[in-house]
């Protein structure tokens, strides 16, 4: 079972999520978690520690996704593109729940939001070699992304098969930056 700060910062992300940050009060978050408002308070003394736990997190799970990225046997670029579907992972419901922070105006959430892409960018620049075709690949799986999360919020999930086109376009583009020739 998860620990009480697990599921309090579940339970912020979720209302985050859902309800937006308006509506993710402490009282919200604490009901969610089926915790007391004291016991949220006990590991998190304020809203804006709350809210830098969640960025912590996001910060955290997007570094295990740059070294998945890097190390992917099918390369970097596949891998983002591949991985560009809102699936309700952990860091699907991080990344958006820190968005909704950076939406709201928090200044903390929006560079750790301008971090994380920037992480993904490099990696995919290291890889290819070339700046423009590493965001070409990146905004491509930002668009992916952004339409499936869309898609998800809206009851239908992308299938990842119709991606196949996409990865022989990013096959081709990737050919033609790769940095060992």
């Amino acid at each position: 079972m998860a620990s009480s700060r697990d599921r309090i910062l579940d339970a912020y992300e979720d209302v985050l999520a859902v309800e937006g940050e308006r509506y993710a009060t402490l009282d919200a978050v604490a009901a969610k978690a089926g915790v007391s408002k004291g016991g949220l308070l006990y590991h998190f003394p304020s809203k804006d520690r709350l809210a830098a736990a969640l960025c912590d997190r996001l910060l955290t799970l997007a570094a295990e996704d740059v070294q998945a990225m890097r190390t992917a046997p099918e390369g970097p670029a596949r891998y983002y593109i591949r991985s560009s579907h809102y699936a309700g992972t952990p860091l699907d419901r991080a990344l958006v729940a820190v968005s909704r922070l950076q939406q709201a105006g928090d200044g903390h959430a929006r560079t750790v939001i301008e971090t994380v892409s920037a992480d993904w960018l490099n990696v995919l620049h290291d890889a290819l070699g070339d700046l423009d075709v590493a965001r070409a690949v990146k905004l491509m799986g930002d668009g992916l992304y952004y339409s499936a999360l869309h898609r998800a919020l809206g009851g239908h999930v992308a299938k990842a098969d119709q991606d196949d086109g996409l990865l022989a376009v990013i096959d081709r583009i990737t050919a033609t930056s790769d940095p060992a020739q």
